[in-house]
């Protein structure tokens, strides 16, 4: 099977004006158009969308999003649905240095786009709920779980729901009061946007952490806009996790800061808690 770019190339003499158009903005930079909506992809090329459309039904693929997928595993270095970084020949000390790099510019990239207002915002949403439920499914599942360890501790009423019926439940009895905060890396998960449009019906607040833009970032009352930068339609979720990880690790850094050194009493209770499911370290162990 012929890489795709190459069958695009190969078709160009087939296709018309306005569709050829939009295979010459594909061929010129591929890279790029993986970043573009249906609509973006319809300016560049001075064409239409429903245009943008045929050109995808052309070349067999059913619609714009399954002609990206296909000219994703035309990118890809060989080692197609593990990592973008990695390539099919490396060997242990070479897939680890790049997983490592990858990740490490993966978070300064999205350290560098994430605006501290909207985190201040976040950090309100969270201060004034008076419960939240955290909400993953897929790879944001362990992310929503993590959160629900994280904010436990500051006393507030937190429960994570990866099952998508219960979601839907308890958005649909959401009142004045309840944050929902709904977690997904490309923000286009049906479920999770119905659920969103359920709680804020219901008079919740829903805080996103996903791509800006996103059908997502749209159906809440606030989103943290994290940058997509890998494709998970293609590999497998790597620094997105990572990264989901660390805004939230942020967000509890700020309601931390908000409630101020009288709530430490409470944080350090919490750790004392956990002193005698521990054993003890090598020094305690030698000073006994």
């Amino acid at each position: 099977m012929r890489n795709f770019l190459e069958q695009i190339q190969g078709r160009l003499d087939d296709l018309n004006k306005a569709e050829r158009k939009v295979a010459e903005v594909i061929l010129q930079d591929p890279q790029q158009v993986m970043g573009l909506s249906i609509a973006a992809l319809a300016q560049a090329a001075g064409v239409s969308e429903p245009t943008v459309n045929r050109f995808c039904r052309s070349l067999d693929a059913s619609g714009y999003p399954a002609l990206k997928i296909q000219l994703a595993q035309s990118l890809a270095s060989g080692a197609a649905y593990v990592s973008q970084a990695v390539a099919a020949d490396d060997g242990p000390a070479t897939y680890t240095r790049k997983i490592f790099g990858s990740t490490i510019a993966a978070l300064d990239n999205a350290c560098q786009g994430l605006d501290p207002q909207s985190v201040d915002r976040a950090v309100d949403l969270l201060i004034q709920a008076r419960q939240i439920h955290f909400f993953g499914l897929g790879a944001s599942a362990s992310v929503a779980l993590d959160a629900q360890y994280k904010f436990f501790r500051f006393n507030l009423a937190v429960a994570a729901q990866s099952d998508v019926l219960m979601q839907r439940m308890l958005a649909s009895v959401a009142h004045t009061g309840d944050l929902f905060v709904v977690i997904s890396y490309t923000g286009r998960t049906r479920e999770l946007v119905e659920v969103a449009h359920l709680a804020r019906s219901n008079g919740a607040s829903v805080l996103g952490l996903t791509a800006a833009g996103s059908p997502l970032a749209r159906a809440c009352s606030h989103s943290l806009d994290v940058p997509l930068q890998e494709n998970t339609d293609i590999y497998m979720p790597m620094s997105s996790r990572i990264i989901q990880l660390t805004v939230l690790d942020v967000l509890a850094a700020g309601v931390t800061l908000r409630r101020g050194t009288d709530f430490q009493t409470h944080l350090r209770k919490i750790k004392e808690s956990l002193a005698q499911t521990r054993y003890p370290t090598d020094d305690e162990v030698t000073e006994e």
